[in-house]
């Protein structure tokens, strides 16, 4: 069973002198393409670049600079570690825990992220600047499933062109912030390689920690099949290959320094995940499960890294989770104890699904997409 990496830092290769320089690097190929499209003067022309990043589900590159074009081309290819078969597993453990995978990703895949006082900073400052916080969350969860349904990561598939995408909003991001008055430099880089890496996790080692918690546990192989599907979105992130993990055991351990490193109560982090509670809220049909949303973040998150995001404490979570928890701390993990868990958060994920496939995006009504074979798959069979 997977546990929490507990190595101290004088043991983990995870060390302040490795990383405190990666919070000061970003990335040289699309900030180079992006710099070059700055660099030209048009602003029509650069905020159209970022209206197409932000607006459109895909690109069109015909539309785009040249040296859009140029970084597509270098961008788009999968490294030569890359293992076909590791990726049809975790595809696989995709489709058989996809609503799962959507809780975690919601309930501790997001909040992991809110808690980092320096990182959160541009989610919160590009929320503002050219979106808002629902439309990025809902925006995160398409590019999970892009990337993780079958041949996803197929060279041209659908998570390929989405995380290039991904890599280039980014290095839009980094530009326009770094000459942005209001940036604290002791925040680092704006979209930095140690923010990357930690991103990276959410959606990687958090989800397989949340799979087991919620009672949906990998097999060792499991893991690290799943891990390796997103070292190689890492790869195509432009994350340096020395900050990608070289198994779980080593994601964990870096998990657990950014957290020492980054983890404190800030107004934005508060922010974002109070959009994220409301919008599932919103999006969840009915009340029923109206409180189940900060009750699943604190028991994935934890009631330490919870309370810095102030996510209420509600009498739901105490009597549902409490007596749970406590035994998790006893035992490591006893699956029959936790089956109600493993219910209520298959239940509420099927239903924020249903939920997400009725969202409109920016005033415009563009849906939550899943591939017909994986709404079957799960259940989830609502179409327009």
């Amino acid at each position: 069973m997977l546990i929490m990496a507990t190595l101290p830092q004088s043991q983990s290769r995870w060390t302040n002198a490795f990383l405190d320089p990666m919070r000061q690097t970003g990335d040289p190929l699309a900030d180079q393409a992006v710099g070059q499209v700055f660099a030209g003067g048009n602003i029509q022309s650069v905020n159209g670049l970022m209206q197409t990043l932000v607006e459109n589900d895909g690109l069109v590159p015909e539309s785009l600079p040249a040296a859009i074009r140029d970084y597509l081309a270098a961008s788009g290819q999968l490294p030569e570690w890359a293992d076909p078969a590791l990726i049809r597993t975790g595809e696989q453990i995709f489709w058989r825990y996809g609503p799962q995978v959507i809780a975690n990703l919601f309930c501790y895949s997001l909040p992991f992220c809110y808690a980092a006082r320096k990182g959160v900073q541009v989610l919160w400052l590009t929320s503002r600047l050219y979106s808002n916080p629902t439309r990025r969350i809902i925006e995160t969860a398409q590019a999970v499933v892009d990337v993780m349904q079958a041949g996803g990561l197929a060279p041209g598939g659908t998570g390929v062109r989405t995380a290039q995408k991904v890599r280039l909003m980014h290095a839009g991001v980094r530009y326009q912030i770094k000459a942005y008055q209001g940036w604290n430099p002791d925040f680092g880089t704006p979209v930095n390689q140690e923010d990357l890496a930690g991103t990276l996790l959410s959606f990687s080692w958090v989800v397989i920690d949340g799979l087991r918690r919620l009672g949906f546990p990998l097999t060792p192989a499991e893991q690290e099949a799943y891990l390796h599907s997103w070292k190689v979105v890492g790869h195509i992130l432009g994350i340096r290959p020395d900050l990608i993990p070289s198994d779980v055991a080593d994601a964990g351990a870096l998990a657990q320094t950014i957290q020492h490193r980054q983890y404190a109560a800030c107004p934005e982090g508060q922010g974002m995940a109070a959009a994220l509670v409301g919008m599932m809220q919103q999006y969840v049909p009915g009340n029923l499960f109206d409180r189940t949303p900060a009750a699943l973040i604190r028991y994935l998150l934890g009631d330490a890294h919870s309370d810095l995001l102030a996510i209420e404490r509600t009498p739901a979570a105490e009597v549902l989770f409490e007596p749970l928890r406590s035994i998790d701390r006893i035992l490591n993990q006893d699956l029959h104890a936790q089956a109600p868990v493993a219910r209520l958060a298959e239940i509420f994920s099927r239903k924020l699904i249903d939920g997400l496939l009725w969202v409109a995006r920016g005033g415009k009504r563009i849906p939550f997409t899943i591939p017909t074979e994986l709404r079957q798959a799960w259940g989830v069979n609502w179409t327009a």
